[in-house]
């Protein structure tokens, strides 16, 4: 059995990670090295007024610390990373077939799509994805605001998909608003150093390569799962 998640995980996260990575490569990074250049043109006074009133940049640059280089570098980087996500969500899928197993590969998908709710819609709808130069509320709130919606988001869709009765599927619908309803921290002023128009292709550029990431994560661990559980 950990057999099978292992190489469940490890062949179903590789090939997400690959994807993930072109997807960014392609579509993502390009639109934040384009806001990057608005950040370091904008002046120091410019730059202090618009994350005052105790806002804090959502992406923080120490001048020390090593960063990879544009070009071969900064995409080794992502996908080193993105690799270690995918093979850690991997993970949690192969664990849940274990518990309820796809019947055939199609169904995979639907576990992707859970996922990409889970754990990028859904925080999205509240802390949708920022570019470098936007303001944004205290770390610590934001993190622990987007871990109770993935949790609750988890726990609700479980109910609705799973739940026989309709009070738990009840109870499912109340988990998935009740992030929302509570709402998730916001600065006390909005601010951004790059136009709108490229916030709003971040945001739909984040989402769209999230959902074919999860697509093809859910996608390739129902099927290896399901070959490695016939001995193939």
């Amino acid at each position: 059995m950990f057999k099978r998640i292992a190489q469940t995980a490890g062949f179903a996260g590789l090939l997400a990670a690959i994807v993930l990575t072109l997807l960014q490569s392609f579509w993502v990074t390009p639109l934040i090295l384009q806001a990057e250049t608005y950040e370091n043109s904008a002046p120091a006074a410019e730059v202090q007024a618009e994350h005052s009133h105790a806002a804090t940049p959502a992406h923080s640059h120490d001048a020390e610390a090593w960063a990879p280089q544009d070009g071969w570098q900064r995409t080794l980087a992502t996908g080193l990373s993105n690799l270690v996500v995918a093979v850690g969500f991997a993970l949690m899928l192969a664990g849940l077939f274990t518990l309820r197993a796809p019947g055939q590969t199609w169904q995979g998908l639907l576990w992707g799509l859970g996922g990409f709710v889970t754990f990028s819609l859904a925080p999205s709808a509240g802390l949708p994805p920022e570019l470098p130069g936007s303001a944004a509320a205290e770390l610590l709130l934001r993190q622990y605001w987007w871990l109770g919606t993935a949790v609750a988001t988890a726990a609700g869709l479980g109910l609705l998909a799973f739940g026989r009765h309709w009070p738990l599927r009840s109870i499912g619908l109340v988990l998935l608003a009740l992030p929302h309803l509570i709402g998730a921290p916001q600065p006390e002023v909005h601010a951004s150093l790059a136009p709108a128009a490229l916030e709003q292709e971040f945001i739909l550029a984040s989402l769209l390569t999230n959902a074919l990431f999860w697509a093809a994560l859910g996608l390739a661990a129902a099927w290896f799962y399901s070959r490695n559980r016939h001995g193939v």
